[in-house]
């Protein structure tokens, strides 16, 4: 069990058999009346965002949740099978897990899998990543407009916004939170 004072970003509660994680929270106190704390709250499974209120010194269940570094290896239809680095087991996770960037997850990455009762709950993708283009419009001669962008399609499958100069073949960094070009890399 937790007490409200506990709470912090990321932090993991059962709240009637669910689990959400605290994305925001607030301590506020009234000039009147007892202090508490204004959540908001992500669904693990589902993604649903709330906003729950909770008095000062509520105790709440907290989940003790693990974070493992595994190897994605492949994709087989809807699951996504990956390697614990430590162990070497395989095992299935649905691809509904990936909180964001999935699109630009590729075979051999590292991702952080958690997990609540020896489950996956949830996969999170590398924040930056390098992939080759792998298809695009040639950028036209003297088409120099400051801050144009053309898109391109990524060797996963993903799609991105590109500057007009960058070519297929070439290698690129991407954000996976946004799926917003960074820059070239050489």
């Amino acid at each position: 069990m937790a007490s409200t004072s506990d709470f912090r970003t990321g932090m993991v509660l059962v709240l009637d058999g669910e689990l959400y994680a605290i994305n925001e929270f607030q301590h506020v106190k009234m000039g009147r009346g007892g202090a508490f704390v204004r959540t908001k709250l992500k669904h693990l499974q589902t993604g649903k965002a709330i906003e729950k209120t909770f008095r000062s010194g509520e105790k709440v269940e907290d989940a003790r949740v693990i974070r493992r570094q595994m190897q994605y290896l492949y994709r087989e239809g809807d699951l996504l099978m990956l390697m614990d680095h430590e162990t070497y087991d395989q095992i299935g996770a649905p691809s509904s897990l990936i909180q964001s960037g999935g699109e630009f997850l590729k075979e051999g990455e590292n991702v952080d899998v958690l997990t609540y009762n020896e489950n996956p709950i949830g996969i999170e993708v590398p924040t930056f990543v390098e992939l080759e283009i792998t298809e695009t419009e040639p950028g036209l001669k003297g088409d120099t407009v400051s801050g144009a962008t053309k898109k391109a399609v990524v060797e996963t499958g993903g799609t991105v916004q590109v500057p007009l100069f960058l070519e297929e073949g070439d290698k690129i960094k991407i954000d996976t939170r946004t799926g917003e070009y960074i820059e070239r890399v050489t």
